[in-house]
């Protein structure tokens, strides 16, 4: 989505959690995390620690 800025840290509302049923996966994790047309990504502003990119 447009709104995913990397290094920020956002919270996620109103989305789907459905079952990888591909073969073809980039992860061995079972789930996804589907964003539907009522999904809400808020950035999180205050507080939020600060997310080193550098490794």
């Amino acid at each position: 989505m447009s709104s995913l800025k990397a290094g920020f840290i956002v919270k996620v509302d109103r989305f789907e959690v459905a079952r990888f049923s591909s073969m073809y996966k980039i992860t061995d994790h079972p789930f996804l995390i589907r964003f539907i047309s009522p999904t809400i990504i808020d950035e999180v502003i205050t507080d939020a620690p600060e997310i080193n990119l550098q490794l």
